[in-house]
């Protein structure tokens, strides 16, 4: 198994991407802490996951990612109860699709807390064990559109072209103390909010796409494994674009 006996973090690991992304990590030997918005939200998704995987070492914690303190204690207490933390992946964010002449500053805030307060204070929070421990694998969760923009919703695509800056220079930084940084950019992914987009809106996406069919949450999974294991022990720094070639 690629992540045996590794101790990984995921934030939003409750649902679509995060969720499949600690499934896959269950599946090659890591155990994982999920991190969720609610403590039902982080309970409902541990217990769906022990359903099918009995002997799994999995729990979740809802710690606000944008409280650098709370961050740290959630991980601090991690680290006391597993010995370590080998891996995090950032994928907690939030998507909307405001026209600009009506962003308030609320709104903008809202994204930009979550997308890279929450990434920067959990990769900050994590370095301190990682460097100690002189190994330990940082993912990020980008998006297509932190590389071509999108129509509406300035706040996102700004916090993926952020996300994008932060794994580079992250990555040069951390390098020398044995920690890899990378990113993941999905495409178009079937999630939930996938799901309420109507037919006639999807195919004509679909048909841009040279594969003909959107990204499944298991695809970004696939992603995540692979940098996080071994094999891609001399990547770093480096966005993984995850989206069938739709760039465009």
């Amino acid at each position: 198994m690629l992540l045996e006996n590794k101790v990984a973090v995921v934030t939003g690991g409750s649902r679509g991407i995060g969720y499949a992304t600690v499934e896959a990590f269950l599946k090659e030997g890591a155990k994982v802490v999920l991190c969720a918005s609610r403590q039902e939200t982080a309970d409902k998704a541990v217990s769906k996951l022990k359903e099918v995987y009995a002997d799994a070492v999995v729990e979740g914690i809802y710690p606000n990612l944008s409280d650098y303190a709370a961050v740290k204690e959630a991980f601090d207490g991690i680290v006391k109860k597993y010995g370590k933390i080998d891996i995090l992946v950032n994928n907690a964010g939030v998507s909307e699709s405001t026209p600009f002449t009506d962003y308030t500053e609320e709104t903008f805030e809202k994204v930009m807390d979550l997308n890279i307060k929450g990434v920067f204070n959990c990769s900050r929070a994590v370095s301190e064990h990682m460097t100690a421990a002189g190994s330990g694998v940082i993912l990020n969760t980008s998006s297509m559109v932190g590389t071509y923009g999108q129509p509406a919703g300035i706040a996102y695509p700004t916090s993926k072209f952020a996300v994008n800056g932060f794994t580079l220079s992250l990555a040069r930084e951390l390098g020398p103390k044995g920690i890899r940084v990378n990113a993941v950019a999905p495409g178009i992914t079937y999630t939930d909010m996938m799901r309420n987009v109507p037919k006639e809106v999807i195919d004509p996406m679909i048909a841009q796409i040279p594969l003909r069919r959107m990204g499944q949450p298991e695809d970004i999974a696939n992603a995540f494994v692979f940098l996080a294991s071994d094999m891609a022990s001399y990547i770093s720094g480096d966005i993984l674009h995850v989206d069938g070639l739709a760039r465009c």
